[in-house]
């Protein structure tokens, strides 16, 4: 069992994420998951991620406020509870249309070793 306090999640920057504030929570460290991670996104009034897309699947959960996810030609605003998986390659945005700080849980496979 790894056992991981959340004052000792370290910040990460994400790629074309704009106004949104992540933690690591598990994963990329000695004695974690081995096949993915999990992170903690903050998404501030207005903020967001994309448009663009990734090799790796993920999903999502929304645990506090709102947030749009646009992928597939799909738009859908998620809350409190409400998940979704985006497929590898699938182009999305995700975005916060609300005025309270949107929080969600990621989860991602990682990436492939070269």
């Amino acid at each position: 069992m790894r056992v991981k306090d959340f004052q000792s999640a370290q910040p990460y920057e994400a790629p074309n994420h704009f106004d949104v504030r992540s933690l690591r929570l598990q994963g990329f460290e000695d004695g974690g998951p081995a096949s993915f991670w999990v992170g903690l996104s903050h998404i501030l009034p207005g903020g967001g991620a994309g448009p663009d897309a990734s090799p790796l699947e993920k999903v999502y959960v929304v645990l506090a406020g709102r947030v749009r996810v646009s992928a597939d030609g799909e738009e859908r605003v998620l809350e409190a509870l409400d998940s979704v998986c985006i497929g590898a390659n699938v182009q999305r945005t995700v975005s916060n249309p609300g005025n309270d700080v949107a929080t969600m849980l990621v989860v991602m496979p990682y990436p492939p070793k070269h």
